[in-house]
């Protein structure tokens, strides 16, 4: 059953911009599951305080392995408790685009698309991304394309006076024939999607074939560009700023502004990642554009859905919800997704679950691509003109005076009608505005900006705009607004789980661990929301007690659990049961198959063991001043093989030895264990009673790390686990074995 819940947000003619829908049938059931699985965790605490407290006593067992198992039990049940949040409030958004107002009064928008690395976010997609964002159903004089390349590469500069060659042919495309998929690689190599009425239209038919002669020649030079020696980033350079002027065009706001940035980089200098070049696009585009309103996009995250600029503004321009609305979230979706998402690529607990949760509360996590956001929300005073100090305001934002000009105004609409003296004194204040220096001794990435203390910018950022109680929206709509491409190997989604887990447990461990800086200055939920995201990566400590005391114990003929015929075996059986019963209902009322729970289950756990491990690693070893952070962008550079492997549900183990020898040896030992175990229960059938659960435990560590047994014994192509990589393994099992049973005889 679901009721809506009319938002106070009318129009001149009393109608809602959008609605908000509470599915009360989820509530009631999350909220059961709540209360009675919480009291299962109190039994059990319980217990282990119990039993630990008898075993003081008398002795008769060591004391280590309990007090492991308490432990992991305590941290997950924390982070159970935490999570919780999350299923409080689930809501659903439904927008009515066509109540906007005229477009003549819809706000102008800026697009943000950042690029790092030529080599690992290929050209040509990084231009489809930029093409399809200038072809959105917007007015096109309110639309303005920055594209940041971090990498400084002449060929993405050169890449881009291509792309606006070919887009002044792409975009009155669109406009004319109302196509849907506005990037031009996806919608040439998909069924044609245009309104039924023109499908028979000669002309159509021939514009088309025409724009797909353009588009092979476009993709030909960028393609011949990006494989040449000069395809290279440079990490040594001053600013480049260009306003893409086409001279042939009469009037160049018929096409969305067009803006290559490349903020100066020197070796010695911090850059600051991608947040970093997001405040150098802010400070530049506020010379040139100054739109209200920002989109940011990530260079592979192409626009599927031509109207969400729109069905964003429902939101934004609610008189009722304007003032306080920081963001508009999009989920991230990926055209590439397997029917086997085996690395769990789609991150589907966090854009089908958990934003919806955040959503009923005060509003989602900023996610670091697909958002809509206010320019205001990211500068620290609510400025006015009247009662200003201006040095308190420089010691702020900077020494710019144009810069400062422009936090006052609304809109810089005559950027390109200007003077060509004033237009090029611009272009090199805007210059200097992306100049390493010019954050020197001011407040960009603390208080003003996206925020510098993680390298998890989106995150960190949407902590500090919610505890200044800005508030913001998740909207999912049925089309895909925008795709990505998803990771398709294991070393790709353990590097890229590692940077997470390391900016997260950053600001976990800092100050402004949301767990106690949040309480007070957001809704208790969201605080709990936010610290389970930045603490969840410690559920590595529970994962590696439970992947190895157990067996280390059936080995020593210890037991840690209660025997069957105990009350309390009933109460372990509830929450294991209960918990993957929930789990599952989750994932079959988003359509999923009960596959995508035994994916999740495996990178849950292949991840915990190992990227969890080492990113929290990194951050505690980074607070501590021992080691720096470093950002690399995933690779979206296309593999063959890879993607045949990831298409059949196959892992491609082709990753670091950190990550497999740990992997390979807990499998391979708990494996060892199960059979150990049953070898007992065949010789002493009444041992069944005692060892049942940590048998049990080893059988299912040992099948969902089935696909690594696969890639060490069975497997020959090239995916599978090296045999120098089992070697290892092998080394580092009997340092388990040593160190384990020399552990648990205490």
């Amino acid at each position: 059953m679901i009721s809506t819940m009319t938002l106070q947000i009318m129009n001149s003619t009393s109608h809602p911009l959008h609605l908000c829908h509470l599915k009360k049938s989820t509530l009631i059931i999350n909220r059961l599951y709540i209360l009675f699985h919480s009291i299962a965790i109190l039994i059990l605490i319980f217990f282990r305080i119990s039993s630990i407290l008898t075993l003081f006593h008398s002795k008769n067992q060591p004391l280590i392995p309990h007090l492991l198992i308490f432990i992991s039990e305590l941290t997950l049940s924390f982070l159970w408790f935490l999570n919780q949040s999350f299923y409080w409030r689930p809501v659903t958004r439904t927008v009515f685009p066509e109540r906007l107002p005229e477009d003549d009064q819809l706000p102008p928008i800026d697009i943000f698309i950042c690029t790092a690395d030529p080599r690992a976010e290929p050209p040509l997609g990084v231009m489809n991304t930029v093409i399809s964002a200038m072809a959105l159903n917007y007015p096109a004089e309110k639309l303005s394309v920055y594209l940041s390349d971090d990498g400084g590469c002449p060929v993405t500069l050169e890449a881009m006076r291509e792309a606006l060659k070919f887009a002044k042919m792409w975009v009155p495309f669109c406009k004319k024939y109302g196509v849907k998929t506005i990037c031009p690689e996806a919608y040439f190599t998909s069924e044609e999607d245009v309104d039924e009425a023109m499908v028979d239209s000669h002309e159509f038919g021939a514009d088309k074939h025409r724009i797909k002669e353009e588009y092979k020649l476009f993709a030909q030079k960028v393609t011949r560009m990006s494989e040449s020696e000069s395809c290279i980033p440079n990490k040594d350079h001053s600013a480049i700023v260009e306003v893409m002027v086409d001279e042939s065009m009469h009037d160049q706001r018929k096409m969305p502004l067009l803006v290559y940035v490349s903020r100066e980089k020197r070796p010695s200098h911090p850059h600051h990642f991608k947040a970093g070049a997001l405040n150098a696009l802010l400070r530049v585009s506020s010379l040139i554009s100054n739109s209200p309103y920002i989109l940011g996009l990530d260079c592979d995250m192409y626009c599927n859905n031509k109207n969400s600029a729109r069905e964003a503004m429902c939101f934004h321009l609610d008189p009722n919800l304007s003032s306080s609305l920081a963001f508009v979230q999009f989920p991230q979706t990926f055209h590439n997704i397997s029917k086997h998402d085996i690395y769990e690529s789609q991150l589907r607990c966090f854009f089908k679950t958990f934003w919806l949760g955040m959503d009923g509360i005060k509003g989602p996590c900023l996610s670091g691509t697909g958002y809509y956001l206010k320019r205001e929300a990211l500068y620290e005073l609510p400025l006015t003109q009247e009662d200003i100090n201006l040095m308190e305001v420089k010691q702020c934002f900077g020494s710019s005076n144009e810069f400062i000009r422009s936090l006052f105004k609304k809109y810089n609409a005559k950027v390109l009608d200007c003077e060509k003296d004033l237009f090029d004194e611009s272009l090199q204040e805007a210059k200097h505005l992306a100049s390493c220096a010019y954050e020197d001794d001011t407040k960009w990435g603390n208080e003003v900006g996206f925020r510098y203390f993680s390298v998890t910018e989106d995150f960190y950022t949407s902590i500090h705009t919610h505890c200044k109680h800005w508030i913001s929206v998740y909207h999912m709509p049925s089309r895909p607004t925008f795709l990505g491409s998803c990771i398709t190997n294991l070393n790709d989604a353990l590097i890229q789980s590692t940077r997470w887990s390391a900016g997260l447990m950053e600001v976990g461990l800092s100050r402004f661990s949301p767990i106690i800086y949040g309480p007070t200055r957001m809704p208790i939920l969201q605080s709990f929301c936010y610290a389970w995201l930045a603490l969840f990566p410690t559920a590595f400590i529970s994962l590696w007690i439970l992947a190895t005391i157990p067996f280390l114990s059936l080995l020593s003929h210890i037991t840690i659990y209660p025997k069957v015929t105990d009350p309390f075996f009933l109460v372990f059986l509830y929450v294991f049961v209960l918990s993957n019963l929930q789990h599952m209902r989750e994932i079959h009322s988003i359509g999923a198959s009960l596959q995508t729970w035994k994916y999740e289950q495996r990178v849950w756990m292949i991840k915990g063991i190992t990227s969890h491990l080492y990113g929290s690693t990194h951050a505690i070893m980074e607070k501590l001043g021992v080691k720096e952070a470093n950002f690399l962008p995933t690779n979206k550079v296309v593999n063959e093989d890879e993607v045949k492997l990831h298409q059949m549900g196959i892992y491609n183990f082709q990753t670091s030895s950190i990550f497999l020898v740990p992997l390979c040896s807990l499998v391979t030992l708990n494996l060892l264990a199960f059979v150990v175990g049953i070898i007992q229960i065949v010789l002493h059938g009444e041992y069944v009673d005692a060892i049942f659960i940590q048998t049990f435990l080893t059988f299912y560590i040992a099948l969902m790390g089935y696909p690594v047994l696969e890639g060490m014994m069975l497997r020959k192509d090239k995916g599978r686990i090296a045999t120098k990589v089992s070697c290892y393994s092998l080394i580092f099992s009997v340092f388990v074995l040593s160190f384990g049973r020399f552990l648990v005889a205490y």
